[in-house]
């Protein structure tokens, strides 16, 4: 039957999820560490065996030694470790100032300052020369590790005990944290299903059950209201350790967002048949998606839209509503740029390659259309494209460009067909192009 330690062990590991390994790693620096507080000397490296089985609540169980690489014999100063201590002292004090700041000497006659490695090249904490590791252990060699065991005088006392307690909390916590950033951080880019815990500020706190993630503003949907309780879709999008711990970074106006969620719920997606070429997101409203394929007997956008619009409306559902058009990539630029425009219908397009620049041309009625509402539509053509975009009207001139931010909307919503009424708007012919 196990011992109480060691089921206390196991439970630690259960709840935590921490390897029994690192336990037992965890409980032996705090002995260590209890140990040289009670017992030990500045010029001893205490190491501690600890054997859960045999602990009978006192000092068995417990085995210390003194562990020391073993180096060549060497000639010190007669005050080196005087001068050792001293530098000890100034490195212990330096740390616990709030901004240490060390002066470099330099020595008077102009030479170049001795490093402190190079000064105290011999530590008597970690190191033992040959000849004296030879008085311990005949056959001792350089390089080897030479072990002293050390008798335990007595109970460790009450402060030891503090002491311990402290090492075991801190070591845990640094052992559960790096589980935690170890098995999200291999899950990067991937979709998950998450509840909203609370809203700190503009940062939104994510539950994912033993871990707590972050929506930093710039991932967060900007018309998105994320209340207590609510359940979303977010993609893992970057897992980075702090100071406090693993920041689990969630995402929602990611487009690798919509590559997942197409994946979810696109099985032709999900086994590379129909394969996503490029993904153009204005998150809230809306997002352009190219595709296609190498079988000729598959309808990429068809496969993407589903019947009835089944699939497309499962992905515009999770994104809260936002728009998704699916155009067909191709090789051709020139098509490829057409088919970005819908839904607008082009005429041309005339490819400037030394500036990188698209001139469509568009027929009056599909002006506003290929524009779309303050642009979007052929800022987007252009992000999916990686193309300049000027969109042309036929036997006219250029109204609008993709790399302007403010398009001529005012212009194009007071201009008449040729009927002599009023241009329809951009939202009145997406209206129409969906129906």
């Amino acid at each position: 039957m196990a011992s109480p330690i060691s089921q206390a062990i196991k439970q630690i590991c259960d709840e935590k999820n921490i390897p029994m390994e690192s336990v037992q790693e965890t409980i032996e620096s705090a002995l260590a560490a209890a140990y040289r507080k009670d017992f030990g000397n500045k010029n001893q490296n205490i190491k501690v065996e600890f054997d859960p089985e045999k602990y009978d609540g006192a000092t068995a169980g417990i085995r210390v030694f003194d562990v020391k690489a073993v180096v060549e014999d060497m000639e010190l100063p007669d005050d080196y470790f005087k001068k050792f201590d001293e530098s000890s002292i100034a490195k212990r004090q330096e740390m616990i100032r709030p901004f240490p700041v060390r002066p470099v000497a330099t020595p008077a006659d102009g030479s170049a300052a001795v490093s402190e490695e190079d000064q105290f090249k011999f530590n008597p904490k970690t190191m033992i020369m040959l000849r004296d590791a030879r008085d311990i252990k005949p056959d001792a060699a350089v390089g080897e590790e030479i072990r002293v065991e050390l008798s335990i005088p007595a109970a460790f006392g009450r402060m030891a005990a503090q002491t311990a307690k402290q090492v075991i909390m801190q070591k845990l916590r640094e052992a559960e944290r790096g589980v935690i950033f170890s098995d999200f951080k291999g899950r990067e880019g991937e979709l998950m299903n998450v509840t909203v815990q609370r809203r700190e500020g503009r940062i939104v706190l994510i539950d994912l059950g033993r871990a707590t993630g972050i929506l930093l503003p710039e991932d967060q949907i900007e018309m998105e209201r994320y209340y207590p309780g609510t359940r979303l879709k977010a993609l893992l999008r970057e897992v980075v350790m702090t100071p406090k711990g693993p920041e689990i970074r969630l995402s929602r106006s990611s487009s690798e967002l919509v590559a997942a969620l197409f994946a979810q719920e696109i099985p032709e997606v999900a086994n590379g048949i129909v394969q996503l070429k490029a993904i153009a997101r204005e998150a809230g409203s809306r997002t352009k998606v190219a595709v296609t394929t190498n079988d000729d007997a598959i309808d990429p956008i068809g496969s993407c839209i589903g019947q009835r619009g089944t699939r497309i409306q499962s992905v515009i559902r999770e994104l809260g509503g936002e728009k998704v058009d699916v155009v067909l990539w191709s090789e051709d630029v020139s098509e490829y740029i057409a088919n970005a425009l819908s839904p607008a219908k082009v005429t041309n397009v005339e490819l400037r390659q030394a500036d990188h620049l698209a001139s469509v041309t568009v027929l009056g009625d599909q002006l506003s259309l290929a524009i779309g509402k303050g642009g979007q539509n052929v800022r987007l053509a252009a992000k999916l494209t990686n193309w300049k975009i000027t969109i042309v009207e036929e036997g006219g001139k250029a109204l609008a460009d993709s790399d302007v931010g403010e398009i001529v909307q005012a212009a194009l919503e007071s201009k008449l067909d040729e009927n002599g009424e009023k241009a329809e708007t951009a939202d009145q012919a997406d209206l129409k192009a969906s129906e």
